[in-house]
């Protein structure tokens, strides 16, 4: 019999390995029965933790979110535009962690309030600038589901980093809507340089809540 002692199962742990199995099998390939296999424990022992697989991607998303603000905080002699640029830009790149990480995160319910003291900072930040609370929700909220926009139409390109789904070829693309010459040519501006884009997207938004609120 072997003696050798398991963590205890508990929600931190389970969202960990279904954090890491995401990588290898997405978002659809994520199972409470692959996480279990993965856990070395039958599959009703994660019902005790979450009820459906909702519940756990809403954990998952809630990992996520302490993942991306740890050891990162909030700079108080932050302008308006330079937190709207940092938050998205930090939260990007944690979505780009994973495979799938857009769709995990987009739609699920935090599970704990980590997110509160910053919501609640960036909030002050905006009211203290001459925003009105609904436009400084207003405002956060565009960017924000920018981002997650951006991010999910990016990872059904390029799952991970350096891997491209076939289908994509630029090349190939512009060749098939050869008589459509603007259309092949935008290939380029739709499949290529996800960080050039991201970023003049985000500008783009930026300034439209400058102008639109008239807010410098």
């Amino acid at each position: 019999m072997s003696t050798e002692r398991r963590a205890p199962l508990d929600r931190k742990r389970v969202a960990d390995t279904a954090l890491k199995l995401l990588n290898e099998v997405g978002l659809d390939g994520l199972t409470l029965r692959a996480i279990a296999r993965e856990l070395d424990v039958k599959a009703p022992a994660l019902y005790w933790h979450f009820k459906d697989k909702q519940a756990l991607l809403d954990e998952m998303a809630t990992e996520m979110y302490r993942r991306m603000t740890a050891g990162a905080p909030l700079d108080s002699g932050d302008t308006w535009q330079e937190r709207l640029l940092k938050s998205n830009r930090g939260l990007r790149t944690e979505l780009l962690r994973y495979r799938d990480g857009a769709k995990v995160f987009s739609g699920s319910r935090f599970t704990a309030l980590e997110h509160a003291g910053q919501m609640e900072a960036n909030l002050r930040l905006f009211t203290a600038a001459g925003f009105t609370l609904a436009q400084a929700v207003r405002a956060t909220q565009t960017t924000y589901l920018y981002t997650l926009g951006f991010v999910t139409e990016e990872q059904g390109v390029e799952p991970l980093p350096g891997e491209r789904r076939e289908g994509f070829d630029v090349a190939e693309r512009a060749r098939l809507m050869a008589d459509y010459p603007l259309s092949a040519k935008a290939g380029a501006e739709l499949f290529q340089d996800y960080d050039q884009h991201f970023e003049e997207g985000l500008a783009l938004i930026i300034e439209g809540i400058e102008a639109r609120y008239k807010v410098g």
